[in-house]
């Protein structure tokens, strides 16, 4: 069974679980306070050219989200994120649940989110009678697989602070965005960019763990009081910071991703020589291939995969998605076990 169900599915790569195991009886402080997450912060701002910045590491990409939003609005604010955002479909309203409206604007197949769809949100919302747009979530990459050039990131980052807003970025997926082929954006550019952001570990070879990096300098005080309120303070804290460490230290993270991407990139490639077309052609990790449905029998025995969407011609979109475990042969045997498209 070929596993392309999602990047989480494994466990560890091999190097954070050996890191892990040196750490096992060490007997260090928790709750973050450890010297395994002051390294890793420090780490994360040199790699980010932001000395500044507040390093945090949470568990897992719903608590970082609604977490750094629940500490960056005031009661008032809402988010602007886009319809297909993580935080709109597949958060369970754990935004909403902190007090916070979403404001959802349209976005292409690529999943981006423009100043264009943004700007009746802003018309309607300037009535006192409605929740006030105070932050921009987007993600890098995209649920579908987008990746935002620099253009676009500078363009967006203008744009909120010319309208008083926070620009908020998920990067649950970020090591495939910046190892996209087309990628033209940097951690530091990032940092320069946005207010804050989180590089992804939970997705890209750890066990769980995102970092967050909050740049804005008046994002960062007592961040840990609505953490720890929020459920979202690990006692094992150092657990996090090692994980990390071991990704970060001499790239691993980079190649990992880079690795995901190139696999999926195969697996794409097959399938669109095969005839298959593409809900939207991606550079990332996650593909998006459309079948008939009589396909999804023959899919059920030879893969792990996710069924995205039924389209209105009765063919149905899936999402398959390479890890960082995925093998070159991996996408090949898949793609032996397919039959061409009708």
């Amino acid at each position: 069974m070929f596993q392309f169900r999602n990047d989480y599915s494994m466990g560890a790569h091999p190097r954070v679980l050996e890191a892990l195991a040196a750490t096992n009886l060490e007997g260090n402080i928790g709750y973050g306070a450890d010297g395994y997450c002051e390294k890793c912060a420090t780490l994360i701002r040199e790699l980010c050219q932001a000395p500044n910045a507040k390093v945090e590491c949470l568990i897992g990409g719903t608590q970082t989200n609604f977490t750094a939003i629940a500490a960056f609005l005031r009661p008032w604010e809402g988010v602007i994120c886009a319809q297909s955002g993580h935080v709109n479909g597949h958060e369970g309203g754990a935004v909403e649940a902190t007090g916070h409206k979403l404001f959802q604007v349209p976005a292409g197949p690529d999943g981006k989110v423009t100043a264009a769809a943004m700007e009746p949100v802003l018309e309607m919302c300037r009535d006192p009678h409605v929740a006030k747009p105070g932050l921009v979530y987007i993600s890098d990459a995209t649920e579908t697989g987008g990746v935002y050039t620099l253009a676009e990131l500078e363009t967006l980052s203008q744009y909120c602070k010319a309208n008083g807003m926070l620009l908020f970025l998920d990067g649950a997926r970020l090591g495939a965005a910046l190892t996209a082929e087309d990628n033209d954006v940097s951690l530091p550019d990032l940092a320069r960019l946005c207010d804050a952001f989180y590089i992804g570990g939970t997705k890209n070879g750890a066990l769980m763990g995102e970092a967050l990096v909050i740049v804005n300098p008046a994002l960062q005080p007592e961040f840990f009081r609505i953490k720890k309120q929020r459920g979202a303070v690990l006692a094992k804290g150092w657990l996090l910071g090692v994980q990390f460490q071991a990704l970060l230290e001499d790239g691993l993270y980079w190649e990992l991703a880079k690795q995901a991407n190139a696999v999926a990139g195969q697996l794409q490639k097959g399938l669109m020589d095969k005839g298959y077309a593409m809900a939207n052609v991606t550079t990332t990790n996650q593909i998006f291939p459309i079948v008939p449905e009589s396909l999804l029998e023959t899919l059920d025995k030879v893969c792990t995969y996710e069924v995205w969407c039924k389209n209105p011609d009765g063919t149905v979109t899936v999402r398959f998605v390479a890890s960082f475990a995925s093998t070159e042969a991996d996408a090949e045997g898949l793609l032996v076990a397919l039959p061409n498209a009708r």
